[in-house]
């Protein structure tokens, strides 16, 4: 399975590891399914993370965010879109319906209302952490 993992899922998997998001990234480091991932969302994962805020808030250290992005790097494929889209409400969300566009991902995985209730795009899936677990 090649799945697009949304920023907040990330983010939440790092913050509380053992819950349902923590689960997301143990089936990545366990090779059950494949990260798609572009450049613009690796930057904002960075930038979610390394606010002063979050880092002190949730204990977050900068070693914590550099083996999170070398996991992606190892179980991911990078895709550089080549189709811009506008179709989400949050122009933001549209990089992550273009990352699954560009690969024809299996699913798209998010927290975010904006993409879940569109349920899908373009065939692609968008499913809750519970739902796309559940596929295991």
């Amino acid at each position: 399975m090649r799945a697009v993992v949304d920023t907040n899922v990330l983010a939440s998997a790092l913050i509380r590891r053992q819950g349902v998001a923590g689960q997301v990234l143990q089936h990545l480091r366990d090779g059950r399914f494949t990260i798609i991932y572009s450049v613009p969302l690796l930057v904002e994962l960075v930038e979610v993370l390394s606010r002063p805020q979050i880092q002190q808030k949730y204990n977050i250290l900068s070693d914590d965010i550099t083996a999170l992005i070398n996991l992606i790097r190892l179980r991911g494929e990078l895709v550089s879109p080549n189709r811009q889209i506008d179709a989400c409400r949050d122009p933001e969300d549209n990089r992550i319906l273009e990352a699954a566009v560009e690969c024809n991902a299996d699913a798209i995985v998010s927290g975010d209302a904006d993409l879940l209730d569109m349920r899908e795009f373009e065939a692609i899936p968008i499913l809750r952490v519970a739902e796309f677990l559940a596929q295991f």
